[in-house]
């Protein structure tokens, strides 16, 4: 059944039929081979497509439009009430436990409502997943000037504390587990 680029006949081989496969699956096929990647030391990190896909979760979860990529500092909105959202997502991996989000850049200009993080683990599974208010960020946020913007990291033990901070793991998880 396999062939090698030579012609020759190969091993068989299991196919695995990527247009039939959930987005799960896609993602932890993904997952199976950027560490076959990192391990032959062809990458050295494992974090895309984690915002492209974040950006989807949370549209699907919240009910959000999606806004082009032109948009600064804001990537959807709630069209029943107009709040606008940013949002950032991390990949946690036994090679990067980091719980930093991309930079948060000109925050003092009001380009969102909330902020939204979100938690991955190595196979791309929601472990957790928070909505911000935009003036608790600064709080939670650190200035650095060397990337000229707001640094921030999801801290669940943190997190879970603020009362202004909605929890939305379990959105996130239900909209992961039905999306075929």
């Amino acid at each position: 059944m396999g062939q090698h680029a030579g012609g020759g006949q190969g091993p068989q081989r299991a196919r695995f039929d990527l247009a039939h496969a959930s987005i799960r699956e896609l993602l932890t096929l993904y997952s199976r081979i950027m560490e076959q990647l990192r391990e032959r030391e062809v990458v050295r990190t494992g974090n895309n497509p984690v915002a492209d896909y974040c950006e989807a979760l949370v549209v699907r979860a919240l009910k959000l439009r999606r806004l082009d990529r032109s948009n600064k500092g804001c990537d959807a909105v709630d069209e029943l009430d107009g709040k606008r959202y940013e949002i950032k997502g991390r990949r946690i991996t036994k090679y990067n436990p980091s719980t930093q989000l991309s930079v948060l850049r000109d925050l003092d200009s009001c380009h969102f409502d909330y902020l939204v993080g979100v938690l991955f683990d190595h196979d791309f599974a929601v472990t957790h997943g928070y909505c911000v208010p935009r003036e608790l960020v600064k709080d939670l946020a650190d200035y650095r000037d060397y990337v000229n913007g707001w640094i921030i990291h999801v801290k669940p033990k943190l997190w879970d504390q603020q009362p202004r901070v909605r929890k939305i793991t379990s959105e996130l998880q239900k909209a992961q587990s039905e999306w075929v």
